[in-house]
């Protein structure tokens, strides 16, 4: 048992105190002690029992009493022990002031921890313990530069004091320099070994935020080695083994943090971390009690923004918002910077949003893009919410920043979709397609949504069967699928059965009410099920079907719907639009009734129901059921306001009852409701055709064709908008300002794109622009094709009459008409008198708008047409005979002069063929003369063969004549060679003398050099073997000179062939030089004896 001793005064007697068992009232210990005047440290002692005893009232009270006056002036000889109780003070205010969470309590604490500090440094200056506590103070009071300075006093003068060191890391720790402090707590390990577990705590600490987190477990489990109970390393083993993300590490981390809970149950990091699990694990209630405790544990701002955190994530994630909201905002209040815990920034802007909170949010959203600026999902809220906020170029640039970011996020693709749906239906459908493709890359199902966007806006770009595949695929499998194919393949499938079932006439017109189908098919056992979530794009493929004119299709669709879903007023609408658009009102006005028991204040209901009123004449309730739509919507919705301009416009064109008074108040009532609705919706088209419309019944053309023509871009670009009127409008225009050409191709562009050249008003309007244009024959031809479409319609029939009239009347007022106009205009009177005689016949003022009267009056005056077309059409037929006449004669004269033409190139070419002929017959003779040249040169050479064997079988001569023979006829080859030619060679030399001389005259040139110095022409002819005839008859002697000079030559010859082979551009000089220069001289006698031989 622990005890201290205080010596009684004046006596060797003590006072015995027992540690553990120190008076509650600390006054009973005081005044033994300053009766007894105890020395300092006993009162240090007794006051650090109290603190740890956990009676701080009794610490504080002895330690103030130690630092009195009446003390410090009673032991101003003791230093050592005043400065260190005020040290004491000063470190325990030091502490309250950490702690304290109120601003004003905390600065009062750090005041007299400063004053008492103070106190001891005025004692002694120099004291480490005392620049040791100031420095904790700054430390605490968030000054760390002066706190560092206090810690560096401290060291200059003892760089191995500890508290100082420890410090000093603390420091560098808070200063994000890890290492330093790494460093500096292993300095203290070095000074000191046995130091206490807390210091390889900061180690650990250290490695961890370098990163180090196997080396900072080793510390940790170091810690728990000296002090197995050390709850603070038992938590941050916990976090490292959490940093693995492993199922076994989390596994072990919790069950360290229960360990720490265990040992003590007010660690606020343990318990914030547990609740964290719970939270992951669905356990709310244990999240509220951790947090909650853990609140109640500590003061510490950062831990205390965790508790907040995981408190308000419990009731964000139970849907309570409003108190998620105040422990977010807790939670950030705990927070100098966003930097320090970012989450609780990210999930108030998510609760704010969900409560509309817009600006708040967004704020908040901010804060967290400016910590991690590359976050995909804050970049998506952001998106989202300036959206909301109608600033579309700010969420266009966030959503292009997170796709960037992260391509394969889909979530992104499909924001980025629906922002751009309304004004990039491209962007959005390649947005959209790239979604459904990682989606499926992922293998994740595909929303109906998706699939139900990407249809429509297929849809909208024209491209019908890539909407049709994209419905299918996004409805799947149901009873649509067989309702929706054409025609039935079975007699036994009860469905088609049920389709294609005759129906009786008289209820063909109300089948579009008709329900009896599904509910038969419900009697046969088959299920007709339509779950919700495919109600939108079914009826979308029924507006598809529609744009398709599949209407029967459609309706089936639609009445599908109805049957399972009879709330659905979209699909009595689309029931009554195409009632309406077969004429049949009254269904359609039945249908949109039976929406209207659905929803009695509908605008689109009460709008086409207004409309069809009109159509009907019924101007008093169609004006009531506008301004019921109108009031239904408070005065938001447009198409009710467009509607009653409508209503304005035809009151004031309306023919029966035309006032220029009131005519002109309706116009300007419905200009000023167009107007009104152009400036609350800039791009609304029909207020714009509307307006266009009332400019142009004020004669204002210009402006309303301007009008007209933006109106007809504009709608062009949508699948969705079809506007024929504002085509016929433009057409009125240029009717109107006299551009008949313009006019008549816009009527006829609008019948083709839109009515595929059916509607017979068009068609009307079509041919009085013929009729205004003088086109008589175009303006017959359009009302007879308008008559085709609406037998019935005898102002049609009227109209044709009046323009066979005036196409007659025109016609017999040319200055020149041929007798074919003539004989068509009495033809198109003929039938124009036959058709007023039909109306005349059938006439009826009230049922066809117009009398008897005027059909006689037209009668009469067609009569009086074709009396005087008689007198026109005989003295046509006379002009017609007389121009006939002179074409005949024209004609004859023509085809006389075309014989002559004819005979004369005939001729021409007669004489040409003949030339031709003959220079054919020139060429073949002189192919047969030079085939006969040919072989007779072939007889020649073989005769020469034979001569110059007989020789050589003959014999005779030494070896060297025969070289000197053979080496001086060799010289003379090319002499003779010329000299072979016969009679023959030279007639064919004079009919080819280019050819012959070309061939021959390299060696011509230079034979004649050896001919002219040396030869008689004699002699040459006998060495060629050509002598004359009577040279022969005188004597042999010559003829065995030629004959021994023929032999030498053949041999020369055979000798001198394959040295011409191997050059062929030698010359014969050349080859006789080559046989050597010893037998020059003999040759040149061989020569010469030859040649006197020859004489």
């Amino acid at each position: 048992m622990a005890c201290v001793y205080i010596p009684v005064q004046n006596s060797e007697e003590e006072v015995r105190v027992a540690l553990d068992q120190l008076p509650r009232d600390a006054t009973d210990i005081l005044d033994i002690l300053k009766a007894e005047q105890a020395p300092l440290h006993l009162w240090l002692i007794i006051a650090r029992e109290y603190f740890k005893q956990g009676k701080i009232e009794q610490f504080r009270q002895i330690l103030e009493e130690g630092s009195s006056p009446e003390i410090d002036e009673y032991y101003a000889d003791v230093r050592y022990e005043r400065i260190a109780i005020l040290n004491a003070l000063g470190a325990y205010y030091s502490y309250l002031g950490k702690i304290e969470t109120k601003q004003r309590e905390k600065e009062e604490h750090f005041i007299l921890a400063t004053q008492y500090y103070n106190k001891a440094s005025r004692i002694d200056m120099h004291e480490p313990s005392t620049w040791v506590g100031k420095g904790q103070l700054l430390l605490a009071k968030g000054d760390v530069d002066q706190a560092f300075a206090a810690f560096k006093i401290v060291l200059d003068g003892d760089r191995d004091n500890i508290p100082a060191l420890l410090g000093q890391a603390c420091v560098e720790f808070n200063r994000a320099k890890y290492t330093s402090s790494l460093e500096m707590y292993k300095r203290v390990l070095q000074v000191y070994p046995r130091c206490p577990a807390a210091v390889r705590l900061g180690i650990g600490l250290c490695r961890y935020k370098l990163g180090q987190f196997e080396r900072a477990k080793q510390a940790f489990e170091r810690v728990l080695q000296l002090d197995p109970e050390n709850v603070e390393a038992l938590v941050a083993l916990g976090i490292v083994d959490l940093q693995y993300n492993e199922a076994s590490g989390i596994r072990g981390a919790m069950e360290k943090m229960q360990r720490a809970f265990d040992v003590y149950p007010y660690c606020a990091t343990a318990l914030n971390y547990l609740a964290n699990h719970f939270f992951f694990t669905g356990q709310h209630f244990l999240v509220e009690q951790l947090t909650e405790t853990a609140l109640a544990a500590t003061t510490h701002g950062s831990t205390r923004a965790h508790s907040f955190y995981n408190l308000a994530r419990s009731y964000h994630s139970k849907g309570d918002y409003e108190k998620a909201g105040l422990y977010y905002m807790a939670s950030v209040k705990e927070i100098n910077k966003p930097q320090e815990f970012i989450l609780p920034f990210y999930g108030l802007g998510q609760v704010q949003l969900k409560l509309g909170d817009f600006k708040s949010s967004l704020s908040n959203f901010e804060k967290v893009l400016e910590v991690y600026p590359e976050n995909c999902e804050t970049l998506k809220a952001v998106a989202h919410i300036y959206l909301q906020l109608n600033q579309t170029t700010k969420a266009h640039e966030a959503l292009k920043k997170a796709v960037r970011i992260d391509p394969r996020d889909p979530e992104a693709f499909l924001d980025l979709g629906e922002l751009l749906i309304s004004t990039d239906s491209g962007a959005a459908l390649d947005a959209f397609k790239t979604a459904r493709n990682l989606l499926k890359k992922a293998n994740e199902e595909l929303s109906v949504e998706l699939l139900n966007n990407i249809g429509v806006l297929h849809f909208e770009r024209g491209e019908f069967e890539l909407a049709l595949e994209t419905f299918k695929e996004a409805l799947g499998d149901g009873i649509w699928d067989k309702l929706i194919d054409s025609e039935p393949q079975s007699d036994y499938d009860s469905i088609k059965k049920a389709l294609y079932k005759p129906v009786d006439a008289s209820l063909a017109s109300r089948m579009y009410k008709d329900m009896q189908m599904f509910k038969n098919l419900e009697k046969d056992g088959i299920a007709v099920e339509l779950p919700w979530d495919k109600v939108t794009t079914l009826s979308n493929l029924a507006r598809l079907f529609e744009q398709l004119h599949k209407t029967e299709t459609a309706s089936i669709l639609y009445r599908l719907i109805l049957f399972k879903f009879p709330e659905y007023v979209d699909a009595y609408l689309r029931l009554a639009a195409i009632a309406k658009a077969r004429n049949n009102v009254s269904l359609s006005i039945e249908l949109i009734r039976d929406a209207l028991e659905v929803d009695d204040k509908n605008p689109d209901a009460l709008c086409m129901l207004g409309d069809l009123e009109l159509k009907n004449d019924d101007w008093v309730k169609a004006k009531d059921t506008f301004r019921a739509a109108k009031d239904a919507s408070n005065g938001k919705d447009s198409y009710a306001t467009l509607c009653l301009g409508n209503w304005n416009y035809f009151a004031a064109v309306r023919s029966e009852k035309r006032a220029p008074k009131l005519e002109a108040t309706h116009l300007e009532k419905a200009k000023e409701l167009y107007t009104k609705v152009l400036v609350e919706h800039p791009a609304n088209m029909y207020a714009a055709n509307g307006a266009g419309v009332v400019l142009a019944e004020k004669g204002q053309f210009d402006i309303a064709k301007e009008l007209f023509t933006q109106v007809q871009e504009a709608a062009s670009g949508s699948v969705f908008v079809q506007m024929p009127d504002v085509w016929i409008n433009l057409a009125h225009v240029h009717f109107a300002q006299g551009n008949f050409s313009l006019a008549i191709k816009m009527y006829q562009n609008c019948l083709r794109k839109f009515y595929y050249n059916t509607d017979n008003q068009i068609l009307l309007y079509l041919a009085r622009t013929h009729y205004e244009a003088e086109q008589w024959q175009d303006c017959k031809k359009t009302l007879l094709k308008a008559i085709h479409l609406a037998p019935s319609n005898y102002t049609l029939r009227f109209d044709t009459g009046v323009a066979l009239q005036k196409f007659s009347a025109s016609t017999l007022q040319k200055t020149k008409r041929t007798v074919d106009e003539v004989r068509a205009t009495v033809a198109e009177l003929k039938n124009a008198v036959r058709v007023f005689s039909q109306l005349s016949a059938a006439s009826n003022l009230q049922f066809h708008g117009f009398d008897e009267k005027k059909i006689e009056t037209h009668v009469g005056y067609c009569k009086h047409l074709l009396d005087a077309a008689k007198v026109h059409c005989d003295a046509a037929e006379l002009e017609d005979q007389q121009n006939r006449h002179r074409l005949e004669l024209a004609r004859q004269a023509a085809i006389r002069e075309e014989e002559s033409r004819l005979a004369e190139e005939q001729k021409k070419v007669k004489l040409e063929k003949r030339k031709q002929e003959d220079e054919l017959k020139k060429v073949m003779q002189q192919e047969q003369h030079l085939e006969r040249i040919k072989e007779h040169w072939k007889s020649s050479g073989s005769k020469r063969k034979d001569r110059s064997q007989n020789e050589e079988e003959e014999g005779g001569g030494s070896e060297k004549r025969r070289r000197r023979s053979s080496g001086g006829k060799k010289r003379k080859r090319d002499k003779k060679s010329e000299t072979q030619v016969d009679d023959d060679q030279y007639e064919y030399e004079e009919d080819n003398n280019n050819t012959s001389n070309n061939y021959y005259e390299p060696d011509n040139h230079q034979i004649t050099g050896q001919v002219d110095d040396d030869d008689d022409p004699q002699d040459l002819l006998a060495a060629a073997g050509l002598e004359d005839s009577d040279a022969d008859d005188a004597g042999g002697a010559p003829s065995s000179n030629t004959g021994r000079r023929i032999r030498g030559w053949s041999e020369s010859e055979e000798e001198d062939d394959e040295p011409e082979k191997r050059q062929p551009s030698s010359s014969p000089v050349r080859d006789n030089n080559s046989m050597g220069d010893d037998d020059d001289d003999d040759m040149m006698q061989q020569q010469q004896q030859q040649l006197s031989d020859g004489e």
